[in-house]
C-alpha cells in the first residue's frame, strides 16, 4: 500500500547546506530511512558519501533525487523498475538544484557612534509601534 497522505503533504524547503544526515533527508522528503537505504541499491543516480562508520552524507542533488524518486513512486505511480527506467531515460536537466546562493554583501564601512545609535532608535520606535498594533 502506497502512503497517501505522505505524498499529499508539502514537503518542506530544503535548507542550503552542504551534506545531509539520513534522518535529514527522511524528513526532507517524507521518507523513512530503511526506504532510503533500499533506494540506494536500487537506484544508481543515488549515491550519498559515506564517511568514518559508514555513516550515510547526502547532498543537496542526492536530496533532489530522493524527491524525485519519491514523486516517480509515491505520486506518479511507477514501480521500483519503471522509476529506474525513466530515471535512466530522462536528461539530467529535469533534476534542478536549488538557486545559487546570493553574493555576500559588500563590506561596509563601520559606522560612527552616533549614527549606530540614531539607527537603533529608530528600529526601537519602530519595534514598539508594532507592539502597540499586536500586543504580546
Amino acid at each position: 500500500m502506497k502512503p497517501a497522505i505522505e505524498a499529499l503533504a508539502p514537503l518542506p524547503e530544503i535548507p542550503r547546506k552542504r551534506y545531509f544526515a539520513i534522518g535529514e533527508v527522511s524528513d526532507l522528503c517524507a521518507v523513512k530511512p530503511h526506504v532510503l537505504r533500499y533506494w540506494e541499491q536500487e537506484f544508481p543516480q543515488l549515491k550519498p558519501v559515506k564517511r568514518r562508520g559508514n555513516r550515510r552524507y547526502y547532498q543537496i542533488d542526492d536530496v533532489l533525487m530522493v524527491r524525485r524518486i519519491r514523486n516517480l513512486l509515491y505520486e506518479q505511480g511507477f514501480t521500483i523498475g519503471g522509476a529506474r527506467q525513466r530515471l535512466r531515460d530522462e536528461p539530467r536537466t529535469e533534476v534542478t538544484a536549488l538557486p545559487r546562493p546570493l553574493p555576500p554583501p559588500a563590506p561596509r564601512e563601520p559606522a560612527k557612534p552616533a549614527q549606530r545609535l540614531a539607527e537603533l532608535r529608530e528600529i526601537r520606535g519602530e519595534l514598539e509601534a508594532l507592539l502597540k498594533r499586536w500586543p504580546v
